[in-house]
């Protein structure tokens, strides 16, 4: 039987997202996909799925979801005020739903979280991916985030038997311990600027979106750009000729003529998700062997929850019948 989920409300920008769009940077294709792709594959996890398989991207406010038959979701990230039909229902753990509805509203602690639901979101893939391009128009529910009346299709999962949600006593925070306060830390370019971004706080401003943070401050020193472009990719440190720093995203553009200050390290990059407009951040050079070594730690952290979801019987959708917390 097929499965769906229907829209009744789409929330503040909810977007179709997986792994992200590879192998098309020469064409001009960005790589779009989940702000934290961490975050997406242990939701994706939790329900059951793939990893890679397509989640819900939730930006500071949720939808409200119905559900056609029993299905398993995970919800990871910042803390979203769920409930199903009036019951509260918990984030960073597998939760069993019958068929109903699911009401997702204020994102809590951050700006992001993401919904995975068990046979994964089964809009066709374009270019590889069903992650929306916002900027290209193109890949997951018609090129935009989700509106009222959409239904999206579900892909193929284990049956069951569901009367009202349930969900195991544990729970998962892959980020849990982190410090939010710390500086972003960065891999300087040659720029005369390059090193000058962390001597000073930054404001991150309410225009900001998928395709780059814009940073307000006190102005750097900035040539005008040369006209000549470059390639650049999700963490690069851009310079307009206001000064005013951009951070970029997963929808970041392939090549760029503003100044490039350096490049924000990848174990850093999740943490760009979660920041919320008027947020102050600083950042803080680091070298090469810093960026490897965090790096590192951050897939072991992962590596280490995903033996132990795998090594917990209570963990396993093959033991869903065992005892569950209401």
């Amino acid at each position: 039987m097929s499965r769906a989920l229907q829209v009744l409300a789409p929330g503040l920008q909810t977007t179709v997202q997986d792994g992200g769009r590879t192998g098309w940077r020469h064409l001009g294709v960005a790589c779009a996909g989940a702000l934290d792709p961490d975050a997406a594959r242990l939701a994706n996890r939790l329900a059951g799925n793939d990893v890679d398989a397509a989640v819900l991207e939730i930006a500071l406010r949720g939808p409200t979801l119905r559900f056609d038959a029993p299905a398993r979701i995970a919800l990871v990230g910042a803390r979203v005020e769920a409930r199903f039909d009036g019951v509260a229902v918990p984030c960073g753990r597998p939760v069993e739903l019958p068929a109903g509805t699911l009401h997702l509203g204020a994102v809590r602690g951050g700006a992001r979280a993401w919904l995975a639901v068990s046979g994964g979101i089964a809009l066709p893939a374009v270019l590889g991916s069903r992650s929306t391009d916002l900027r290209g128009g193109f890949g997951g529910a018609h090129g935009r985030a989700l509106r009222a009346g959409d239904v999206l299709p579900l892909g193929d999962a284990d049956a069951f038997d569901c009367a009202a949600p349930r969900a195991p006593a544990w729970w998962v925070d892959p980020r849990h311990g982190d410090d939010a306060d710390a500086p972003i830390l960065y891999r300087p370019s040659p720029h005369p600027c390059a090193h000058a971004l962390a001597a000073r706080a930054w404001r991150v401003d309410p225009g900001s979106n998928r395709q780059g943070l814009r940073l307000r401050g006190e102005p750097l020193r900035a040539d005008a750009a040369d006209g000549v472009s470059e390639p650049v990719a999700p963490g690069t440190l851009q310079l307009p000729p206001d000064g005013q720093p951009i951070v970029l995203l997963a929808d970041a553009q392939t090549v760029g003529g503003y100044p490039r200050l350096g490049h924000v390290i990848a174990a850093h990059l999740p943490r760009l998700a979660q920041v919320l407009p008027g947020r102050t951040l600083r950042f803080a050079p680091c070298d090469a062997a810093t960026a490897q070594r965090l790096a590192c730690a951050a897939r072991a952290r992962l590596a280490r929850i995903a033996l132990m979801l795998d090594a917990h019987p209570a963990a396993s959708p093959l033991f869903r019948s065992l005892a569950r917390s209401p």
